[in-house]
């Protein structure tokens, strides 16, 4: 004889119910909570381990705040791939539509990593940049670049916050093209700002990948990072470098620090949304 179902196994069997016979597709939200606990006549908590056991299988996913959709196929990257982010991106034939907002531009000394694989200057002056990337309306990356005022000594910000590329500026400006990187990825938990920024429920874990991006003549200009949410994307890569600078031991460290902690004259902190 079958076992009956569990009620968190009953609001599943539910919740598949409803995307089948409503033709729900990817990115439709389903009904709240409370709307489905009254449908299936269990509590809140059983909705909630239902929903836990369903993004886990990534069949929805959650957004604090806003709802519980039905989960797509995940987005393919090719971070190996030279090229902005567009250019790494692909679902069928083409890339998904991708927004991008400029959260901040500071001017700040590179952490002990990121100082030791731009080199030779123990303490260089970088400028950090941080941008949200929005994927068919959801936010779906975080990304930070990390760029040598010594071969970016100024920054278009008007073009940034209008959508710009900032590789594309890299290339017309200075002559600076990402021919290879080195990057480091793993699966870990969002600090509080990620999690707010990329609308993340309790517990939701995170992509984090981490590299350097070379010139085809082997100079390191960007130490860059991307958050996403796990789950949300395949990462698709190949490739080799016999440069490693990137060490596990190590990676952790990608801090910039503020540049009053550097040497006299090494630069100022400034947000994006400060006048020069």
């Amino acid at each position: 004889m079958a076992k009956p179902l569990l009620r968190y196994e009953q609001v599943m069997q539910l919740i598949e119910t409803l995307i089948a016979e409503r033709g729900l597709a990817p990115g439709d939200r389903l009904p709240t909570n409370q709307e489905l606990a009254q449908m299936g006549g269990v509590s809140l908590i059983s909705v909630r381990r239902a929903l836990d056991e369903l993004e886990r299988a990534d069949r929805v996913v959650r957004h604090q705040g806003v709802g519980t959709f039905v989960a797509g196929p995940p987005i393919v990257s090719e971070p190996g791939r030279a090229g902005g982010l567009l250019a790494t991106l692909t679902e069928g034939e083409g890339p998904p539509a991708v927004e991008t907002s400029l959260l901040s531009v500071t001017r700040g000394i590179a952490g002990p990593t990121i100082a030791r694989v731009l080199g030779p200057d123990p303490a260089p002056s970088v400028w950090e940049i941080t941008r949200l990337r929005r994927i068919r309306g959801r936010a779906m990356i975080l990304e930070r670049a990390v760029l040598p005022v010594a071969l970016v000594p100024t920054i278009d910000e008007a073009a940034l916050r209008a959508g710009g590329s900032l590789y594309r500026f890299l290339a017309r400006r200075y002559g600076l093209v990402d021919e290879y990187a080195e990057q480091y990825l793993e699966v870990s938990s969002p600090t509080a700002v990620e999690q707010r920024l990329l609308g993340l429920p309790a517990r939701r874990s995170v992509t984090r990948v981490r590299g350097v991006s070379f010139t085809a003549a082997g100079t390191p200009f960007d130490c860059f990072e991307q958050v996403s949410p796990a789950g949300d994307f395949a990462f698709y890569l190949a490739g080799q470098t016999n440069r490693h600078v990137l060490q596990a031991s190590d990676i952790r460290d990608w801090r910039v620090l503020p540049a009053q902690q550097g040497p006299p004259g090494m630069g100022r902190r400034r947000r994006a949304d400060q006048n020069p």
